[in-house]
């Protein structure tokens, strides 16, 4: 870039020689004047070099402000970074890390992991604030393209929709597309994910599995982990359904919620003991198709073995998993299809009521005017099976978007109208934001949301 031309500096014109009783004085004066024009052409060239090449500023337009003056260089890019953390800080003092015989693999367990967590964490103390209730978020799908010709683009809008809640609330998300074991394949394959997850991120307290034909139905809703305090892991489900009834649809484990501590270390190990990578699969197949009479299928799976060990080790598993059967911790999508219409129309007139809910507002404020409509609007609204509020999340079991292999009760345009119609309507929250929206729930198309809408 071209610096614009300095103006020249202009003096007076030459004065008659002075008396020799005035040449000091006047010797005197011409300095002044000089140093003091070359001071003001030396700040003019600074001014100008200042415009045209600034220098980098690493307190940003706003200076310090609120930040102090005594924060290091690190602390001070991490912020600017929409960090609370300082990513670029690892101490020199060894951790679990500089264990040789640490292993992200299974059949390898891992010991002391709260006690190593809790010393990563001291060692790391931008991390340690807030970790009690940081959330990463787990999905993925198999490493091949998908059969079903429309099954990756239906697998990408599912993770944007992942990722869009993620952002919103301020989650870590993480796909993965990959076998992490040779042998654990198919619905197996998310537990190797998740305990190198739990060894990738000490500083999450929470990893958060959803499969990936599982979307977020409300984006305003958060996980209440306070609910969760005293339990080790979440999935949706009743207790009564497999101590009474011994069933294997007891729980749902395509959305679980597991704490990164030493309990779930060694509940996945005995967990995926029962899975495709142990000699005694096939014996596994048969015991859990013994005890749950209703398991229409000889192998043995993740869910069926994790309603065996809640029913035959209570006292060593049950008391800390807790069941949600409160709210659409994970919903039957054919429950949920039918009463998404009903629940826009609600969500609409409760906006024409509040003026507040109708008001524009960036992306990162979300959650405030989600507060707004869960205390003026959504109290006597009810959760789950009959409510009117948003299902939180929708799950398309038995739907198979990629392989196109649906459960034979369904026909395929059911599925997939189904997907479309669930992904619109909550891609229209997010949309919202950003001034637009789909007017078709199985229209992709959108159109520009007016000033003041829906008044």
């Amino acid at each position: 870039m071209v610096s614009p031309e300095l103006p020249q500096l202009h003096t007076s014109p030459p004065m008659a020689k002075p008396a020799a009783r005035n040449k000091a004085s006047f010797s005197l004066a011409d300095s002044l004047l000089f140093l003091g024009g070359a001071f003001v052409a030396l700040l003019l060239v600074w001014s100008l070099w200042s415009i045209v090449s600034p220098s980098p500023n690493p307190t940003g337009i706003f200076g310090t402000f609120g930040l102090g003056g005594s924060q290091s260089k690190s602390s001070i890019d991490s912020r600017n970074c929409g960090a609370d953390v300082d990513r670029r800080y690892d101490p020199d003092e060894t951790t679990f890390y500089d264990e040789p015989e640490m292993s992200y693999s299974l059949g390898k367990p891992v010991k002391d992991w709260d006690e190593k967590r809790r010393e990563w964490l001291k060692q790391h103390p931008s991390f340690a604030a807030g970790a009690r209730d940081r959330v990463l978020m787990l999905t993925g799908s198999q490493p091949s393209p998908c059969k079903n010709p429309i099954g990756d683009h239906l697998l990408l809008r599912f993770f944007k929709n992942k990722v869009d809640y993620c952002r919103i609330h301020g989650c870590d998300v993480f796909y993965n597309n990959v076998f992490l074991h040779p042998k654990m394949v198919s619905y197996w394959a998310k537990l190797p994910v998740v305990r190198a997850a739990m060894l990738a991120h000490p500083e999450a307290e929470w990893i958060w599995w959803v499969d990936s034909d599982a979307l977020i139905t409300d984006m305003d809703f958060k996980l209440p982990l306070d609910r969760y305090k005293d339990h080790n892991l979440v999935a949706h489900g009743w207790f009564h359904v497999i101590y009474d009834e011994k069933s294997w649809t007891g729980l749902n484990a395509g959305v679980f919620l597991i704490r990164n501590c030493q309990w779930s270390m060694d509940l996945i190990d005995v967990w995926a003991g029962m899975g495709p990578q142990s000699p005694e699969y096939h014996k596994w197949g048969q015991i859990l198709r013994s005890t749950f009479k209703d398991k229409l299928f000889p192998e043995s799976d993740d869910q069926s073995a994790l309603i065996y060990l809640i029913y035959k080790e209570k006292a060593k598993w049950a008391d800390k998993i807790y069941l949600e059967g409160e709210y659409y911790f994970e919903g039957y999508w054919h429950e949920i299809l039918g009463t998404l219409d009903n629940i826009t129309d609600r969500y609409t007139d409760m906006e024409r009521e509040d003026a507040t809910l109708r008001r524009r507002h960036a992306e990162k404020v979300s959650e405030r005017y989600a507060a707004f409509r869960e205390e003026r609007h959504l109290k006597e609204a009810g959760n789950g099976r009959g409510s009117w509020r948003r299902p939180f999340i929708t799950h398309f079991t038995g739907c198979q978007p990629c392989s196109g292999n649906h459960n034979e009760m369904y026909t395929g345009n059911s599925c997939w109208d189904g997907m479309r119609k669930a992904l619109n309507f909550a891609d229209n929250q997010v949309l919202r934001n950003f001034g637009f929206v789909h007017p078709d729930p199985l229209d992709s198309s959108v159109s520009t949301v007016p000033f003041d809408y829906p008044w």
